[in-house]
């Protein structure tokens, strides 16, 4: 998505039709929700925590159903959520830079939780495709039992060739997305009509009285039933992070228009049938449909899921940009697969690794329903997380009296621990994966945080401020050589270190010299107005801020050519870039315990070079080598 695109997202969406907007949030926000039709009501009555199945218990499920769509996502992420957005872009990082801003060196504990929920989304990224896929595949066993054996090896040449596409963009496919998702809600809604005309008496679940009735009345049956309810609003976290995309009114527009009435009818449905054929609980979604469309309906629900993991996956790659962006992460590779939308990208290592993760999910689990018992729990604690950080937004940014912010927060605090305390049952058959997913990547981005917390203190005590520098420079009266030196340093106010050894060791400096320090803002981007900074030093000294934010990569042959326009005549060929490179040793120095300091040496040794990830033209570099004990 083009920086222009992103200054204004509500703007834009009102400028393009906003049909054509909420067809392609349709097509991209609501796959995963979109989805949970396949496998939600069929845990609830035939999956591992499954509950007796007579007319009292499937009313109060269908109930509760109904009304969690309305009160979790229609009301707390389409009316509140939604507008807690960090100009214009969404998702756990932003709401995270919104309610305590990341770069502060301050221990906040918003920021700590912030962080685990983004770790978390990791393993709803890994799981997602894999149940998805293999919960439409799995339709294949009701058109013929011959084809039960080949349920895993489709799904896996299916996530193999959904991955391996990854590196050619979405851009080919994506136009395909809306249409696409409107055919899937158009057969829920159609499929759930039929079932509805044929005991229309399923519609008494509308009533919260049935859910009211079967919490007071069979408490353990509702508790242990919630684990599974909660699968139909796992997308909950997907289509806020989506928000940047296309703004709060074609995502609000796509929801109450054609989600929430597909999701609505196929449940109540799904639910009719049961009623009429309490043994269609092994898969009411497929025995919902007459038999001659299931072929055309397995094909149609593989498309919606091969949908639902594309935007997961995009989602995982948004994810991670911001969290290197924001300095929770090392560098990796980023590939840009559009000329022309910014937000369409690609990291090869992190796709790689959501494949393996997804092929073991596969092997080891083999079912959907088996791999239901692991989903759901790193999703609901991340809603936990949402509503904790939404109250400090409530309360610091939009200034909300505490009245208005515990009353909502308790309300919001209340449904989303009723969930997630069902899903901890789910821990011992197999919901420890998402969490250990969850707890190692929390791991690796506290340490990459704190590490280079550490790093910047110690560089900045090992070096001398500029201008004391700045003040031998003049006394010093050295030689010029011909040419530009761009020294880059993260401290603004030290001296690069590499520019200490170079006068140090050479004795020289260039013709023009320009000490360049990288900013992330806590904001999605940075104004094109407001990027550059240029402070004249002297005539022959210039200090360069440029700004971005987490949702740009910097990019230092475009900042470059923005210096240009601003004055500084300078050619990225005559520029000659020195840049520091430092030797990390574990040490018992007060900071990390020596495990984490090896840990953080070792993420530092694999990142990817700032050459790559700056654009910095690898052939006019010349590095410093520095060592620096932790």
């Amino acid at each position: 998505m083009s920086s222009a695109t992103r200054e204004s997202h509500d703007s834009h969406s009102s400028k393009a039709p906003l049909a054509a907007m909420s067809l392609a949030a349709l097509g991209i926000v609501y796959g995963d929700i979109g989805t949970s039709p396949l496998y939600a009501l069929r845990e609830c009555f035939h999956g591992p925590h499954a509950i007796g199945m007579n007319e009292v218990s499937l009313l109060g499920v269908l109930s509760f159903v109904f009304w969690a769509l309305v009160v979790v996502i229609s009301i707390k992420y389409m009316a509140f959520v939604l507008r807690a957005d960090n100009r214009g872009e969404g998702g756990i990082l932003a709401l995270t830079a919104l309610a305590s801003p990341i770069k502060s060196a301050k221990g906040s504990w918003l920021l700590i939780v912030g962080i685990f929920g983004a770790a978390l989304l990791y393993g709803d990224g890994v799981i997602t495709p894999a149940i998805s896929v293999l919960s439409a595949v799995e339709g294949l066993k009701l058109v013929t039992p011959v084809l039960e054996p080949y349920v895993i090896p489709i799904t896996v040449v299916i996530l193999i060739g959904l991955f391996w596409f990854q590196k050619h963009g979405t851009a080919r496919i994506g136009s395909v997305f809306g249409p696409v998702m409107v055919a899937w809600f158009s057969a829920l809604g159609l499929l759930g009509s039929f079932g509805i005309a044929e005991n229309p008496s399923v519609l008494r679940a509308l009533s919260p009285t049935y859910a009211f009735d079967f919490l007071f009345h069979h408490s353990t049956d509702a508790y242990l039933v919630m684990g599974s309810l909660f699968l139909v609003v796992t997308g909950g976290e997907a289509l806020y992070a989506d928000m940047g995309h296309f703004g709060k009114i074609p995502i609000r527009w796509a929801w109450f228009v054609v989600t929430l009435p597909g999701l609505v009818l196929n449940y109540f449905g799904q639910g009719a049938l049961l009623l009429a054929n309490p043994a269609a609980a092994e898969n009411p979604f497929y025995l919902l449909a007459p038999d001659w469309a299931l072929i055309p309906l397995v094909i149609l629900a593989t498309m919606a899921t091969v949908i639902a993991s594309q935007a997961l996956i995009s989602g995982v790659f948004s994810l991670t940009r911001q969290a290197i962006q924001l300095g929770l992460s090392p560098r990796m590779q980023i590939i840009h697969t559009s000329t022309r939308e910014i937000g369409q990208i690609y990291l090869p290592h992190m796709n790689a690794a959501l494949l393996i993760g997804c092929l073991w999910l596969v092997f080891s689990f083999k079912t959907s329903s088996n791999l239901a018992s692991a989903y759901g729990i790193s999703v609901s604690a991340t809603m936990i997380i949402t509503t904790i950080l939404l109250a400090a937004v409530e309360r610091y940014v939009w200034k909300w009296s505490w009245a208005a912010v515990i009353a909502l927060t308790t309300f919001f605090l209340v449904i989303d621990g009723i969930f997630f305390s069902a899903n901890v049952i789910k821990i011992a058959q197999g919901g420890y994966v998402p969490l250990i997913i969850g707890a190692v990547l929390y791991l690796l981005m506290a340490t990459w945080r704190r590490g280079r917390q550490i790093l910047a203190q110690r560089l900045r005590s090992s070096t001398v401020k500029f201008q004391e520098f700045y003040e031998k420079l003049q006394v010093l009266n050295l030689s010029r050589v011909p040419g530009v030196a761009l020294f880059m340093v993260g401290d603004a106010e030290t001296t690069p270190p590499a520019m200490v050894h170079n006068v140090k060791h050479n004795k020289v400096l260039h013709e023009l010299v320009i000490i360049m320090t990288l900013i992330t803002k806590d904001i999605p981007t940075v104004a094109p107005h407001d990027r550059l900074k240029i402070e004249k030093i002297d005539e022959k000294m210039y200090r360069v801020l440029a700004k971005h934010g987490f949702m740009d990569t910097p990019d230092v042959v475009e900042i470059v050519d923005g210096l240009k326009e601003l004055g500084l005549p300078i050619e990225i060929a005559d520029i000659t870039f020195f840049l520091g490179r430092e030797t990390l040793i574990a040490s018992p120095n007060p900071g990390m315990a020596i495990w984490r300091e090896h840990l953080f040496s070792f993420m530092s040794r694999n990142a990817q070079r700032a050459t790559a990830y700056f654009n910095i033209p690898a052939d006019q570099v010349i590095e410093v080598g520095i060592q620096v004990e932790l």
